[in-house]
């Protein structure tokens, strides 16, 4: 049996993916979601990573290659080291000059974040365009992709989480609140009247955001979502049809296979 780690390394999280190959074909088969910390060294990743390996009932000799996607410059040098100390060979890295069989409509195409173009790569290989997927991380984000195959650009939103902590940093009088559904829209209670702005406004701005998109589109494209919140909003929303929890590292897998037709080496 042949492994890829898949690691998609964001502002919040690192999220990574095992995938094992079985008769080519390549199956999510373990997952895990770390803090990001930009101070890190390769050694306090490899303990880490060794770590949930070991909970998990793997090996990290089992691992054949990698692929890495990061928005986050300084660390991708530092999981590089990491990869290779693991499987003594540099993981593929999703920028520049990587094939994506997508053309990407940008003015700038360096400009997209390694992430968007993941993302938008999973989501019409998996569900076909136009489509757009939307991502609930650091930032939320709309990723476009039309009927033909092309990145056409999107939308960056300030992320629910960074919104939570502007608000709270700068009102004396507001208290953090869990992001769960309150009892109405018209909150009776200053938690609830929180809860309704994050949950409901977000939902609110998402499905007025495709609506416009759509619009310039020209056509009915499909909405999926995916990001540590995307269920919570999903459900509130009336535009997004799908949730997909593990679209950037199916994109991770879906790219490093475009670009090595022999698929990962075998277990050493």
């Amino acid at each position: 049996m042949t492994t890829l780690l898949a690691i998609d390394i964001g502002n919040t999280n690192v999220t990574l993916g095992l995938f094992d190959y079985v008769d080519g074909r390549g199956k999510l088969a373990q997952h895990w979601r770390i803090g990001t910390h930009r101070d890190q060294t390769s050694d306090e990743v490899s303990v880490v990573l060794r770590s949930l390996f070991d909970q998990a009932g793997r090996r990290t000799q089992e691992i054949t290659d990698g692929i890495v996607s990061s928005v986050v410059p300084p660390l991708l040098p530092i999981w590089e080291r990491v990869c290779g100390k693991l499987f003594e060979r540099a993981p593929m890295v999703v920028g520049p000059g990587i094939r994506t069989g997508m053309p990407v409509r940008y003015e700038n195409p360096r400009e997209v974040g390694a992430d968007r173009i993941v993302n938008a790569v999973a989501a019409f290989e998996m569900h076909g365009g136009p489509i757009i997927a939307v991502d609930f991380g650091t930032a939320t984000t709309f990723d476009c992709v039309s009927a033909q195959g092309e990145y056409l650009g999107g939308a960056i939103f300030p992320g629910i989480q960074i919104a939570m902590d502007a608000l709270f940093q700068r009102t004396a009088l507001l208290h953090r609140v869990e992001l769960s559904r309150p009892k109405g829209v018209i909150g009776k209670t200053t938690t609830g009247a929180l809860q309704s702005g994050l949950l409901f406004g977000y939902a609110g701005m998402v499905d007025a955001m495709v609506g416009r998109i759509r619009t310039e589109l020209g056509a009915q494209a499909r909405c999926i979502a995916t990001g540590g919140l995307a269920q919570r909003i999903a459900s509130e929303t009336t535009t997004i049809e799908r949730v997909e929890p593990f679209l950037t590292l199916e994109g991770l897998r879906i790219l490093f296979e475009k670009n090595h037709a022999e698929g990962p080496r075998k277990e050493r």
